[in-house]
């Protein structure tokens, strides 16, 4: 036989071997099983020993952390008078897509009782669980896997987070062992444990499929201006009743607890949230310690960096996160020297490559402590020090909505360099919308679905200045842009500050002229 023959006989054995070897490990997670089509070779093959023990390592660890974890895990129930679910505020609308998720939670529109999930954390009764499972409700009760019931304090709550404490009166109770989810790495696995859909203590086995989710990755999800979004994603199965039950990793930690899935239907369709649980025992800790939650902010909106952003900025990547403006008079990052347009690329000493990042960072201080912040400001980097204050306990702002025609689009100028037809502001609407006299620039009443400015600005946008190229050039009527549009070539940068009169907040607006 030639070596060339010998060679190609060798080869084939080793696909044999490694085919057989795959359907052994598949039958093993009953992924598929042995049939006719498959040769009786394959089928009375007997896998090793040591194909075998992984597999069974794996099943044994999962049934370990459940045994292990589970005890600790309650069902909860709560009950609403109907006299108090006509004199509750109606909640919020909930995102789209979790309607039916957050309905049996709507005093609007369900029946008198709903259920969730939680988990013992200290073994004197002090439950962790999720804001919207015992929000405006007046009686809570905890069942747990023993069977024993205990009527529930509600101790605090933090719509922000949606996360809550409760407890029950009780001695040497089970408790789960709080993880460290920073640490948590994608694609390991995870379990989620809880209450779905009726079906008391169910444990559901996946991974960690992506981490940081919030803002734009999730829209909706924001519960007021001082909202942190920073969820695990993960694809173990999570159904309504699984809200505020935990989500526990390989060694038996919780790293999260369950709070949310991206449906249509309102029901488990791949993708399942949870908060991270370094942020809900921040937020744990602030009220059992504080009676309240005790956040500090630096003091500006924020948002995620695009292309355009990092190429103004003079980034060579696309990171960090992008000022928008400050949160009042009194703003941290004000007084420190920041401003709209900046781009953070530090905080702490640690870079921040998303809007998460800078939360997680910020969220580690306390109000009062001092944060060095790094930032791009039109290619020069400039460092700031940002003495953090608390957030205000109120945080919804009521969004301003028009009162009359005045605010319906007219013709106005048409500036094609950037795709958009401005109008000075009438004062009709500026009174219609309370505008202050320093932002009464000019107002966007039209933009070119394909020209440049296509989802940076909108109609009713209202251009207040242009913060690059230098100097800063204050915009009160048309011929103030027009001014800088007309030096402008096209692949050029233009960067707008932007005051958003329904919303009562500023923000910037990177476009580049001429590019469609």
């Amino acid at each position: 036989m030639s070596s060339r023959t010998l060679a190609r006989a060798r080869f084939g054995a080793a696909v044999a071997i490694a085919f057989a070897s795959g359907i052994v490990f598949a039958s093993g997670f009953d992924l598929t099983r042995f049939g006719y089509a498959q040769s009786r070779s394959v089928a009375t093959a007997k896998p090793s020993v040591q194909e075998v023990k992984p597999i069974s390592d794996a099943s044994n660890a999962f049934v370990s952390i459940a045994e292990h974890v589970t005890p600790a895990v309650v069902s909860i129930q709560a009950e609403r008078d109907a006299r108090s679910r006509t004199q509750r505020a109606p909640r919020r609308n909930a995102p789209p897509g979790l309607e039916d998720f957050f309905q049996q939670f709507d005093p609007r529109q369900q029946p008198q009782e709903a259920s969730g999930s939680g988990f013992i954390v200290s073994k004197d009764g002090y439950i962790l669980t999720n804001n919207h499972v015992v929000e405006n409700f007046d009686r809570v009760s905890v069942t747990l896997t023993d069977h024993r019931t205990f009527k529930a304090k509600v101790v605090g709550r933090d719509p922000t987070t949606d996360v809550a404490v409760i407890k029950i009166e009780g001695k040497d109770l089970p408790t789960a062992t709080l993880g460290n989810d920073e640490s948590a790495r994608v694609g390991e696995w995870v379990l989620a444990i809880g209450n779905p859909l009726g079906l008391d203590f169910t444990v559901t086995a996946g991974i960690v499929s992506a981490k940081g989710r919030g803002g734009t990755d999730l829209p909706g999800l924001g519960r007021g201006d001082y909202s942190i979004t920073d969820f695990i994603q993960t694809d173990a199965a999570i159904n309504p009743g699984n809200s505020g039950g935990p989500l526990v990793n390989s060694r038996g930690e919780v790293i999260g607890i369950n709070s949310a899935i991206a449906s249509q239907s309102g029901y488990y369709q791949g993708y399942g949230f949870a908060i991270p649980v370094t942020l809900a025992k921040q937020v744990m800790d602030d009220i059992i310690e504080h009676g309240r939650v005790r956040r500090a902010v630096i003091g500006v909106a924020i948002s995620p960096v695009d292309a355009e952003d990092a190429a103004v900025a003079g980034l060579k990547e696309i990171t960090g996160v992008k000022v928008g403006g400050y949160s009042g008079d009194n703003s941290p990052a004000r007084a420190a020297g920041l401003e709209a347009g900046d781009i953070i690329i530090s905080a702490d000493g640690k870079r921040t490559d998303r809007v998460s990042t800078l939360q997680r960072i910020i969220r580690g201080h306390e109000p009062g402590e001092t944060v060095t912040v790094e930032v791009m400001r039109y290619g020069t980097k400039k460092t700031f020090r940002v003495k953090l204050a608390e957030a205000p306990s109120e945080t919804s702002v009521a969004a301003r909505e028009s009162e009359d025609d005045s605010v319906a689009p007219v013709s106005g100028i048409s500036y094609d360099k950037i795709g958009v037809r401005l109008e000075p502001i009438s004062p009709a609407f500026a009174q219609a919308n309370k505008i202050p006299e320093a932002n009464r620039g000019v107002r966007v009443v039209d933009v070119n679905a394909s020209g440049p400015a296509r989802n940076r600005l909108f109609q009713n946008d209202i251009i207040t200045a242009v913060l690059f190229p230098a100097p800063r050039k204050e915009v009160r009527n048309v011929d103030d842009l027009q001014g800088v549009l007309s030096r402008a070539k096209d692949g050029d940068y233009i960067s707008l500050l932007i005051f958003d009169a329904q919303r009562n907040t500023t923000r910037v607006a990177n476009i580049r002229v001429g590019s469609n």
